[in-house]
């Protein structure tokens, strides 16, 4: 079909239709007359085009999103919207204060955290790609709020980049690449957003966590102790994580300095480990698990 029908059918200018075939997001056919031909497939990308421009993404995000057959790209831009929103609503607090003369040195430390926490965000989700750097990026994202005021937060937060700048690639083969991407494909920001939140109500208390959730533990240690689960790409995957943690320089570079960056979340380790601990008085199997 012609320009004029692919026009109507998919609420785009002619004008807009043209601009993105320029910028290679459809590819119509060329007739002999020198007019495009539009197919089936070309009026469907186009109809995505208009949602997604609808919907604020760029042409570069667009074209990364057409790309991607696997949704990674629209699920890290979904991750980026949350962080941008998060960080929009402290600077509306921002502007609220200033409204009410509050000294304007102290909101530029705040103003600078914002930046800071954008920075290691952004690096977070390109060094750790899919869900598993959706995950841990708005899992740290809430700690990065805090001022540096230290000569050892800027150096941490130093460290912190550079790590993020050097880390090595995250290895899976294709099947449990398939395997986690089908897994995970239809969690969304607010489904990590509650699972977060989940664990960070069972640290604070846990033994009402150990208490309300007896059954779920007890099945979940014997499934880890099964056959079932150690032949499972789950198990893979988690083997790899593990691996790549330790000698990437996760547990040994990047938690250690987390920690003198953010005070909330050195108090988020504390938590934990006093959690861990509860949770291996009652059930010290874990141990072996572990090993």
């Amino acid at each position: 079909m012609l320009i004029n029908e692919a026009s109507k059918l998919t609420n785009l200018t002619k004008k807009a239709i043209e601009y993105y075939i320029e910028q290679k997001l459809v590819f119509p056919n060329i007739l002999d007359n020198g007019y495009r031909d539009f197919s089936e497939n070309d009026i469907e990308c186009l109809k995505k085009i208009y949602v997604f421009r609808k919907l604020g993404l760029r042409t570069e995000e667009i074209k990364s999103v057409l790309a991607d057959k696997a949704n990674n790209t629209l699920q890290k831009i979904s991750v980026q919207r949350e962080l941008i929103m998060q960080r929009d609503q402290v600077k509306k607090s921002i502007l609220d204060q200033l409204s009410f003369d509050k000294n304007y040195s102290e909101l530029s430390k705040e103003l600078r955290a914002i930046e800071q926490s954008s920075s290691v965000t952004e690096k977070i989700l390109e060094a750790f790609p899919g869900y598993y750097g959706r995950f841990i990026c708005l899992h740290f994202a809430r700690f990065l709020n805090e001022p540096i005021t230290t000569s050892v937060q800027q150096s941490a937060y130093e460290e912190i980049i550079a790590f993020l700048d050097n880390a090595p690639s995250l290895q899976l083969t294709e099947d449990l690449q398939l395997f986690l991407m089908e897994c995970t494909k239809h969690i969304n920001t607010e489904n990590i957003r509650d699972m977060i939140e989940n664990t960070k109500q069972s640290i604070e208390n846990p033994d009402k966590f150990l208490s309300e959730n007896k059954e779920v533990v007890e099945r979940y240690l014997a499934y880890k102790q099964s056959e079932e689960y150690k032949n499972s790409p789950i198990y893979k995957i988690q083997t790899i994580l593990k691996e790549f943690n330790n000698t990437s320089g996760y547990y040994d570079v990047f938690i250690p300095a987390m920690k003198k960056l953010s005070v909330s979340y050195s108090e988020y380790c504390m938590q934990m480990e006093l959690a861990n601990e509860k949770l291996l008085l009652q059930y010290p199997e874990i141990n072996k698990l572990n090993n």
